[in-house]
């Protein structure tokens, strides 16, 4: 969740660490803070509650701090309030070593209270705090930095990333990484750590990543890599192929309205190496007729938005497939004793691909023999090493909390995916796949017709932001696309909003229905038109103002009974909810805007969950 960024070389270390953080808030915006090693050997921090601008604002109005090597750290708050003392940097009592941290320390209050009866005083109520004063603890004993940081690594459990500076060791970085994302960039007499590549663009384009058990030894001059037992690594770089732009607002007022207009680009990038005359071919996937001899069951494993995408692929999977598809919440997933084997694949779908949960849940499905197939946007992410195949989806950074590229781009692979091996089992007619690789193609210019109406869907957030709860409600793959469309709008514009099977509302929900009360009817599945209009009538009766979603074909049927339409271009029936997102991204971002809202980052949010 937290953002951790490090640099040494031969420049001022402290705008480098501040670039880097403002790319890297999206992780967590509780506090912010810096800390270098001065040339005279000193080591300064700066940290402050609130956002990195309360920080830059703090380092204005004082003293630059000054100095070659630096750590940086954005907080999203697990243990201990928001407030400058358990802001990041922590320093160690002696005033000699720095650590920023990203993860959760699992044991930390064994280790807290080892440490108080040792006389040892506490100051903050992070979990973080044991790993600083525990460094210091270690290296009094024999001012040997690496011995202090394996003995450290020895104690804790949990999860961690972490940069650490010592004053002993003037323009030397290290880091060390379990469980949590951590990566080194490689530049010109200039080296770096972070938590997300988005940091590193406008430096360097050449990264390592960090597996589980490393530490690193950074200088201007060298990375130095060890494993557990302090072997040496020789370790692969990458290139980047993200363009610094890409991690920029290029003229939007936020992130997220940004990347909503970017999917029709982004949906290209996934589908068009994909397709090659008329035939979806999957390279990572060569082997489909193999994989898929002995499979019985299949589980889609989430979080968030990547959960209602498995949704999603659940509805669609089982109509093309006829094997049964269950899509699970990556969090509860290895506490519910999956029934997983041999027989069974498992689907993990992650934007960054670090979601600790989600992997979590691959190492379950491995350790029981499952194989695993992964879904991520991050190249070279922590779920895309580990799986047995990747897919990437080629949506290029996305900034915004809330995910909408990402989004998109997933279920269209993974709906591709579902064609793909339909097709390779023999269990779909030629005609149906013919019409869904031509429904493929044309989705990028359908999702631009969609973004042509903009005026549309601002007058209508216009009319309807003011409401306090608001209900969606669709059947089958409407029910599916219904949830994503309600946790778009709670999100970023906190109003209460539910998505309900449609079928369900006799069971409890229609009790919620008032005069007033605003209800968005997704009826874009035309075989159960008539029921979702059934539906709407249902709760027109009980006072409700009605947002329908619905398909060109079917407006007139749903139009006579509702107060408001979004209408949405025909494509293949699978593909609908593609195209069905887009206006329910759109209603979303519009009245958050007009509630004021902090959209890019809402409140209690972060980008990527790290921790369990």
């Amino acid at each position: 969740m937290c953002g951790i960024i490090g640099y040494t070389g031969k420049t001022e270390a402290v705008p480098k660490l501040l670039d880097g953080l403002e790319r890297l808030e999206y992780r967590g915006y509780d506090s912010a803070g810096v800390a270098v090693v001065s040339a005279e050997g000193d080591l300064q921090v700066k940290k402050s509650k609130g956002r990195l601008s309360v920080l830059r604002e703090l380092l204005d109005s004082q003293k630059q701090l000054s100095g070659n090597v630096g750590i940086g750290h954005t907080r999203w708050a697990t243990h201990g309030e928001p407030n400058d003392t358990n802001a990041h940097p922590h320093v160690g009592q002696e005033g000699k070593i720095a650590v920023v941290h990203n993860g959760i320390i699992e044991n930390y209050q064994e280790i807290k209270q080892s440490l108080i009866r040792k006389g040892i005083t506490f100051s903050s109520d992070t979990d973080t705090e044991v790993i600083f004063l525990l460094l210091e603890y270690y290296y009094k004993k024999n001012e040997n930095l690496m011995d202090a940081v394996y003995a450290v690594l020895d104690r804790i459990k949990g999860a961690y990333a972490m940069g650490i500076l010592c004053s002993d060791y003037p323009g030397q970085l290290v880091a060390a990484r379990k469980d949590a994302p951590l990566l080194i960039g490689y530049g010109k007499e200039e080296n770096y750590i972070a938590s997300d590549v988005t940091a590193l663009l406008s430096h360097t384009r050449t990264v390592t990543y960090m597996e589980d058990g490393e530490v690193a030894v950074i200088t201007a001059e060298q990375v130095q890599i060890f494993d557990r037992d302090r072997f040496l690594l020789e370790k692969d770089k990458h290139l980047i192929e993200w363009d610094v732009s890409a991690a920029e607002k290029c003229g939007y007022s936020h992130f997220m309205l940004k990347e909503i207009m970017e999917q029709p680009e982004a949906v290209r990038k996934t589908i068009s190496p994909r397709l090659v005359n008329r035939e979806i071919v999957l390279e990572e996937l060569n082997d489909a007729k193999e994989l898929m001899k002995n499979i019985s069951r299949i589980y889609i494993v989430a979080c968030g938005s990547a959960y209602h995408v498995g949704m999603v692929g659940k509805y669609a999977w089982e109509k093309l497939l006829h094997i049964p598809v269950e899509a699970c919440l990556a969090s509860e997933f290895r506490y519910s004793e999956p029934l997983l084997g041999e027989s069974s694949l498992v689907i993990v779908i992650s934007q960054s691909g670090e979601t600790l949960d989600s992997m979590a849940a691959l190492r379950e499905a491995k350790r029981k023999g499952s194989k695993v197939l992964s879904i991520v946007n991050v190249m070279g992410s922590s779920i895309a090493r580990e799986s047995d195949y990747v897919f990437y989806t080629w949506a290029g950074p996305e900034i915004a909390v809330a995910t909408t590229k990402a989004y998109t781009t997933q279920m269209v692979l993974l709906l591709m995916l579902g064609t793909y091996l339909a097709k390779q089992l023999n269990r779909i007619e030629q005609d149906e796949y013919a019409a869904i690789i031509r429904e493929l193609q044309s989705l990028p210019e359908k999702i631009s017709v969609i973004l042509n109406n903009l005026d549309h869907y601002q007058k209508t957030a216009a009319n309807y932001f003011n409401h306090n709860s608001i209900f969606y409600i669709g059947r089958n793959l409407d029910y599916a696309l219904g949830l994503e469309g309600s946790l778009k709008l709670k999100e970023i514009s906190y109003i209460h909003s539910e998505s309900y099977a449609a079928g369900e509302l006799k069971h409890g929900t229609i009790s919620l229905i008032e005069p007033g009360t605003l209800v968005v009817a997704l009826a874009t599945y035309e075989p159960l038109t008539e029921k979702s209009l059934s539906n709407i009538v249902e709760v027109k009766s009980r006072g409700a103002e009605v947002i329908a979603l619905t398909t060109e074909l079917t407006v007139n049927q749903i139009g006579s009974q509702a107060s408001e339409m979004f209408v949405i271009p025909k494509t293949h029936l699978l593909l609908q909810p593609v195209l069905g997102v887009i206006p329910l991204q759109l209603f979303a971002y519009y009245v958050a805007l007009n509630r004021g809202c902090d959209i890019d980052k809402p409140r209690n949010l972060a980008k990527s969950v790290t921790v369990e």
